[in-house]
């Protein structure tokens, strides 16, 4: 087996880069370094002008792939937190158990946006390189950058009043992200509130939508190899290898940032549930796999329930209800990942950004993440939405397609890790409140 391992390794990466759409986008990453570096000065075998050229027409897929996702992004962003928020069932199960576990997941969500922050300031990823090149490279070379704003007491009331959208269609209209993500989450917490059978037409409606946005998606992604040849070539064509130690900077950044995350679980098992940590992480080593194997929250949900239950002895009633909405709304690997991608960006681009613009990015993220839909690709999708609401062109979103897979592989291991940590948790929980409990 060892020896046709090695006799037969060009039809088996021919076989992935054929079936495997992250083989395809980092075959393609190769191949548009090869040709950014023939086009590019060092070489000198084509002029400038030529080479602009070229590269304007290598940059068509990348310009489509960008308007097809900002063409769904608003369905797929109500469609999916709506869905997020009742996922709970009704009212009366929220109350008793969805509260407090939506309070636990959105206190570790901004845990992992603060871990974000502090990382990608410290470790400046995005300074690695001179931002006119890359402002050059996107054409964008007189833009104007954002201003920082001063953090002013008598502007909150203001932003808070401001927050609630008057016109909720007219924020459709404009694309006003923010805006849209508060009236879903208001939406979502009613119908919740609404007998089922009031309630289940909507929601009907709702997951036909985000099925169909994430189609859209899906024949996206189709073009994602093309988008990113097309875009590394045109960059490294311009500003050279050095583009590769960007990424490769802030690669590191998320990971670092990811592993983070897993410390806070580890101190939330051993002080919270009192369990061995070398057992309990071996526990969840099937279900940890799986979720860097296939970057989907729910493809590997059954096992995850299977595990809890029959591995890590949580009651049913506990990790039926945590893991199936944490699939949905857990998203602290996600969140880690926006955040450093945004401040990434912004660094490129020499964007300033403000305390208001970090608060507006940091609550867009915390939001965007709740509901985003546990499937693979989609996190470009919702990083576009942050984008928009931070002023950074959503161009540079494809700058991160290369990579994304291998980061997506990870982030998905992570927000596994945090659904399986949070059944730990509650069951826990349940285990002192209960008074049988107590008695045995």
């Amino acid at each position: 087996m060892i020896i046709k391992s090695f006799k037969y390794p060009i039809p088996q990466i021919t076989y992935l880069v054929k079936k495997k759409l992250w083989a395809q986008v980092l075959f393609a990453l190769f191949l548009g370094l090869i040709v950014g570096i023939v086009l590019g000065p060092e070489v000198g075998i084509v002029e400038k002008d030529t080479a602009e050229v070229i590269t304007d027409w290598l940059s068509i897929p990348a310009n489509l792939f960008l308007k097809i996702i900002q063409m769904i992004i608003i369905p797929l962003i109500f469609a999916s937190i709506i869905r997020g928020i009742t996922s709970s069932g009704s009212l009366e199960q929220l109350q008793r158990l969805g509260l407090g576990v939506s309070v636990y997941f959105i206190i570790t969500t901004i845990i992992a946006l603060t871990i974000g922050i502090l990382l990608v300031t410290a470790i400046a990823p995005g300074h690695f390189i001179d931002s006119s090149l890359i402002r050059e490279s996107f054409g964008i070379g007189n833009m104007e950058t954002i201003e920082k704003t001063e953090f002013n007491l008598q502007d909150i009331p203001q932003s808070v009043v401001g927050l609630i959208p008057s016109n909720p269609i007219a924020s459709f209209m404009s694309g006003e992200m923010l805006s849209i993500i508060i009236f879903a989450l208001i939406v979502g917490v009613s119908l919740i509130s609404l007998p089922k059978q009031s309630s289940q037409l909507i929601l009907d409606l709702l997951e036909s939508i985000q099925k169909l946005t994430l189609k859209v998606v899906s024949w996206a992604m189709r073009l994602a190899p093309f988008a990113a040849f097309g875009l590394i070539a045109g960059i490294t064509s311009k500003i050279g290898l050095s583009a590769l130690a960007v990424l490769g900077a802030y690669m590191l950044t998320v990971v670092i940032g990811l592993f983070a995350i897993i410390f806070v679980y580890i101190i939330i098992i051993k002080f919270f549930t009192k369990r061995p940590l070398s057992s309990t992480f071996a526990m969840m080593k099937d279900a940890q796999l799986l979720a860097f194997s296939t970057s989907s929250s729910a493809a590997v949900m059954p096992l995850s329930i299977k595990t809890a239950e029959e591995k890590m002895n949580v009651k049913p009633k506990v990790s039926q209800f945590i893991i199936p909405l944490g699939a949905t709304i857990n998203m602290d690997g996600t969140a880690i990942y926006q955040i450093i991608a945004v401040f990434f960006l912004a660094q490129l681009f020499s964007i300033d950004l403000g305390f208001t613009t970090i608060l507006l990015i940091t609550i867009t993220a915390l939001a965007a993440s709740i509901g985003a839909p546990s499937a693979p690709g989609t996190g470009i999708v919702i990083l576009s939405t942050i984008l928009i609401a931070a002023g950074i062109p959503p161009m540079a979103v494809i700058l991160l397609l290369g990579v994304d897979r291998v980061l997506d592989m990870t982030r998905t291991t992570v927000n596994v890790t945090g659904d399986l940590t949070a059944c730990l948790f509650f069951d826990n929980k349940i285990k002192v409140d209960d008074p049988l409990k107590k008695k045995l």
